[in-house]
């Protein structure tokens, strides 16, 4: 059998599937592993180039074998999706196309998580799940209420003036029966509301640690959750050349659709990380709010009535630009604001 140089491997929970081809691409292996063995089988190969999805536990696999010495470059979903042949979606199939697009030499490829890396997105990732669990407590208690008309205006301050109608016992707008029933939603957004705090705390912790994040912190509208969640994100800036490229790979960009010359932009990409294009938004709508409540912020507040007639793009147009900024401080390239901006030690 001639020697392996290109591995394709298909990950799950219990059955793996491996295609391996040698220099000249043919297929010398094709293989079914259980779970026990893939390491096993691994350990048993001369260096060769491992090509997989990047999917649950890609990062982990990816680690330990590369620890065995091959190298190990993990595939977007989409870039390995035109290889599958057609009429044909198994493991087999799936193995083939990721050993085939591992080969092409134009393909880009997404870089392995440490540890760490992987337990920061993990905070965010539980701290968002906890803020949908909590507004939805929250629009179950108010649609509860407004059955019985009893509404409040929006926003924090509303939603607390509710809470201490249910929790006062003596307050004759809300009827007796259906507190017991209010109460266990009650207590859930609370648990809710400080298991949040202590997520942010933790956020806040792992900031201050890593001198990457503290340095992204001082952009504008960049603060300890978007820099951490950043950080862990980007592990590798310097593939990008510029901010510009980072802000493409969030998908913060505009699609385009043009052909015969004819350039024609349609709306954001939206490739890439969606929390962390999500966050990068929110900051860029919040600081047009305060624009035009006061014009002196920002230049752009001569502008107030495009804002006023374009608020959805001027959000992304914002976050586009907070995006290029963090992506200039990673890269360490020149940043028109701070000339003198030196490169970034990016950790892990």
């Amino acid at each position: 059998m001639s020697e392996i140089s290109t591995i394709g491997l298909d990950t799950a929970k219990q059955v793996f599937q491996v295609e391996g081809r040698d220099a000249a691409g043919h297929t010398v292996l094709r293989r079914q592993l259980r779970r026990g063995g893939v390491l096993k089988f691994f350990r048993g190969l001369p260096r060769c180039v491992v090509g997989m999805e990047a999917c649950a536990a890609a990062h982990y696999w990816g680690r330990e074998i590369a620890a065995l010495g091959h190298d190990v470059r993990l595939l977007p979903p989409t870039s390995v999706k035109p290889y599958v042949k057609r009429g044909r979606k198994n493991d087999q199939a799936d193995a083939a196309a990721c050993c085939e697009a591992v080969s092409r030499p134009s393909m880009k490829f997404v870089p392995l998580k440490t540890v760490e890396q992987q337990a920061a997105l993990m905070l965010h990732r539980a701290r968002k799940l906890l803020i949908e669990q909590r507004t939805r407590l929250a629009n179950a208690i108010r649609g509860h209420l407004a059955e019985f008309g009893i509404i409040a205006r929006r926003g924090e301050a509303g939603f607390t003036a509710l809470l201490a109608l249910v929790d006062n016992a003596q307050d004759p707008h809300v009827p007796p029966p259906i507190r017991p029933i209010l109460r266990p939603l009650v207590e859930q957004w609370r648990a809710a509301a400080d298991q949040i705090d202590a997520l942010d705390r933790q956020i806040l912790a792992s900031h201050k640690d890593n001198p990457d994040s503290l340095r992204l912190a001082t952009a504008p509208q960049l603060g300890p959750i978007i820099a951490s969640a950043f950080v862990a994100t980007v592990t590798d800036p310097g593939r990008f050349k510029n901010g510009r490229q980072c802000a493409a790979w969030i998908g913060l960009v505009p699609s385009q659709h043009s052909t015969g010359g004819k350039t024609c932009l349609g709306p954001i990409t939206k490739a890439g990380d969606h929390y962390l294009r999500q966050l990068l938004v929110i900051a860029g709508a919040g600081l047009i709010r305060r624009v035009k409540a006061d014009p002196t912020l920002s230049p752009e507040g001569r502008h107030r009535r495009r804002q006023q007639a374009r608020p959805h793009r001027l959000g992304h147009a914002r976050a586009r630009r907070n995006l290029q900024d963090a992506g200039r401080r990673l890269t360490g390239s020149e940043d028109p604001m701070n000339p003198s901006l030196e490169p970034l030690q990016t950790t892990g």
